[in-house]
């Protein structure tokens, strides 16, 4: 079974959290979520903040993996006031119906509210949620 691992980190704390678990569990490959243009820390707390609660997406990059692919992708996101940010829900958006998808949340108490919210998200493409983790950074 191939099997990705794809996270968004903004400050790192997330990075280091995806590339341990890839080394750890012995993932097929590993690749990030890079946003068009990387908001600086001002708009990335505001307008990403804002974007984050109500579930909306932003432009990110290209993918350099193909999730179709994949027959287990695991991502990696980080918390913003308790929800995922804008371009974690960009890459929910390219999910191929059908995957197996794991999620883990870093965040700075370990304890995300956004489960629920991510978990529909990510069913909503037709995928099935096959594992959940809340990780502290």
């Amino acid at each position: 079974m191939k099997y990705l691992i794809l996270y968004y980190s903004y400050t790192g704390h997330t990075k280091a959290c995806a590339e341990f678990c890839a080394s750890r569990e012995g993932a097929d490959d590993i690749a990030e979520i890079r946003d068009v243009k990387r908001p600086n820390k001002l708009k990335a707390f505001t307008a990403g903040v804002a974007a984050a609660l109500r579930g909306k997406a932003w432009p990110i990059e290209e993918l350099a993996a193909d999730l179709a692919a994949y027959e287990h992708i695991h991502i990696f996101s980080p918390v913003w006031a308790g929800h995922m940010p804008p371009a974690v829900h960009a890459a929910i958006a390219l999910l191929p119906a059908g995957a197996r998808v794991s999620l883990c949340l870093v965040s700075a108490t370990g304890g995300s509210r956004c489960r629920e919210q991510a978990e529909a998200a990510i069913r909503a493409r037709g995928c099935e949620v096959v594992g959940f983790a809340d990780l502290k950074a």
